[in-house]
């Protein structure tokens, strides 16, 4: 019996089966030994017995002699023999055939230009998953209290030794080895894995990016970049499922208290770098997220003027004016017009000797970062609950942004900013804005006049017992200025568009007897021919002077209304 388990000189036989190959094997070499017995089924001996098998040799103990591989050769001068086994699951870097999603990275990765290298995101996934299970080891053996950035970098740790022997696999099974470019992608890609946003790390990190809108349904991800000039864009997608994206949205809500499930389908996080992300699921017809990045931080009311073409001087001389001099204000427009930009802007013309208390259900103003320009702020967040809801209506470890304000009275502030109004938080704002001077907030109208009307509806989701004139009268008191945004995305005439956003209108609020309003709005800024607003002469005497007590150049703003005689006043 030749060693590939086939009779010699009868090679159109059927080859033993493994049973048989094995009893021959371990046969004693005498005929009535128990093992030794033929083809038949009734187990006894046929009429003609099997020669004997040769003597065992060294390529008997080779398990590649075992019938179950004849066969396999595809050539007859192909022998069987023992090779090293190439086996692997797939390559991490996909070859120029594959079609995984490109992985762009904004930066350098251990001082090597990373560029774009198309990586295997569910490998990635798989990886992370093993890496994150050996640091955990590796935590556990530590023991005590381990910071955050020893933890990060343990974690490095792991990705360097992961790779090296994944590198040294591939060199061992005659694969090519990675490049440095390759290599240095693949520690990136982990790293965002494991400790930020895995394969939404590129889209946040591109400055050029302002708004980054998903939808994903059953298999498909489909991934829109809305450019800062206004541009929308496709990209690969950031997940390969719908569940997928569950999955992950889940474990970043988790990472920050904020649950993410069927029994709370709506998700509203700041992520890492401060971008704010808003993702709902289960109640929408597809799981669909918006990501808002906020470009333009540490922002001047000059930049609005000159750079941003936003307004004009004698208008952001108006604002800056307001704010020394402690008016409230609210700004508001439609989504996506510009409303925390401005305020940024507002609160740049804050004295940096005040103290500021800043109060938001995601951290977007970022007022207490600015450390050159804002001396001291004490930033609130709402933080949600978990779990049951108990007695008092509410789950455990929540905090409101009323507890928040009710706390803040200790801390000697001289403004407290309630960042956005979209709800029953306008109580909030009052509760600001009758506390102290120089409050201002966001809220979203389809105009100047319109937007008290909306904090009014806001003010009333409290319940039955807030009236439309008990609403009335609070805001009208609170309030004094509204600034109304317009935004619009225009041709360059290139074939190119880009993204405008500017000051359409200004109101001074004052309390009425008009018993149908209950208060009275005086355009002081109104959009000329273009839309911008331009001073209109309207500016009451009372306030022209104490503004002017703040820096207003009231003869800059009364000559720029008789230059413009015409504007549109609603």
């Amino acid at each position: 019996m030749s060693t590939n388990g086939h009779q010699p000189g009868a090679q159109d036989c059927e080859p033993l089966r493994a049973d048989e190959w094995l009893a021959a094997r371990h046969v004693d070499r005498s005929p009535r030994s128990p093992f030794a017995r033929g083809r038949g089924t009734d187990g006894s001996q046929p009429a003609t017995q099997p020669p004997p098998p040769p003597a065992p040799t060294s390529e008997d103990h080779d398990p590649m002699s075992l019938p179950i591989f004849a066969g396999a050769w595809t050539g007859e001068d192909q022998l069987p023999g023992r090779t090293r086994s190439d086996f692997t699951l797939r390559p991490l870097v996909a070859s120029p055939n594959d079609q995984p999603h490109a992985f762009a990275a904004t930066d350098y990765y251990d001082g090597v230009d990373v560029g774009e290298v198309e990586l295997d995101w569910e490998l990635i996934a798989q990886y992370r998953a093993e890496i994150s299970s050996r640091l955990t080891a590796r935590l556990d053996k530590e023991g005590g209290r381990v910071t955050d950035e020893d933890r990060e970098q343990m974690g490095l740790d792991v990705i360097e030794e992961f790779i090296k022997s994944e590198a040294e696999t591939l060199v061992s099974t005659g694969r090519p080895p990675w490049s440095r470019q390759q290599e240095a992608a693949l520690k990136a890609a982990l790293k965002a894995a494991l400790f930020g946003l895995g394969r939404l790390q590129p889209l946040v990190e591109r400055e050029d990016v302002e708004n980054i809108i998903v939808i994903a349904r059953g298999p498909e991800c489909a991934v829109w970049l809305e450019l800062v000039d206004g541009t929308l864009v496709e990209a690969a997608p950031i997940a390969d499922s719908e569940d997928e994206l569950r999955e992950f949205l889940a474990d970043l809500g988790s990472r920050q208290n904020r649950p993410f499930t069927e029994a709370r389908p709506h998700l509203d996080l700041r992520l890492p770098g401060g971008a704010r992300l808003a993702a709902g699921s289960w109640v929408m017809a597809y799981t669909s997220v918006v990501i808002r990045r906020h470009g333009m931080r540490e922002v001047s009311m000059d930049e609005m003027v000159y750079d941003r073409k936003a307004c004009g001087a004698v208008l952001a001389d108006f604002l800056a004016a307001c704010v020394r001099a402690g008016k409230s204000i609210v700004v508001s427009g439609v989504q996506a017009s510009g409303k925390t930009t401005w305020v940024r802007a507002l609160c740049s013309c804050i004295p940096p000797w005040e103290m500021i208390g800043t109060f938001e259900t995601e951290f977007e103003l970022h007022l207490h970062e600015l450390v050159d320009r804002h001396k001291i702020v004490h930033a609130w967040e709402h933080r949600p609950g978990s779990g049951e809801v108990g007695i008092d209506g509410r789950q455990a470890g929540e905090f409101s942004l009323e507890e928040a304000i009710h706390h803040s009275f200790r801390f000697n502030l001289a403004r407290q900013i309630v960042g956005e109004v979209r709800g029953p938080e306008v109580w909030n704002m009052l509760k600001a804005m009758e506390s102290g001077p120089g409050s201002i907030s966001t809220t979203h109208a389809r105009s100047a006049e319109h937007t008290i009307e909306k904090l009014v509806s806001c003010a009333m989701e409290k319940g039955p017992q807030v009236t439309r004139e008990l609403a009335i009268s609070k805001l009208a008191a609170a309030i004094d200025i509204v600034m109304y945004l317009r935004s619009e995305v225009v041709p360059n005439g290139d074939g190119t568009f880009r993204k405008q956003r500017w000051v359409e209108e200004v109101l001074v609020v004052q309390p009425s007897i008009d018993a149908a309003r209950g208060y009275a709005t005086t355009p002081i800024f109104a959009p000329n021919q273009l839309g911008q607003a331009v001073a209109t002469g309207k500016l009451d005497n009372f306030l022209a002077q104490e503004l002017a007590r703040h820096g207003f150049d009231l003869e800059a703003y009364k000559a720029e209304s008789q230059a413009n005689p015409g504007v549109a006043i609603s």
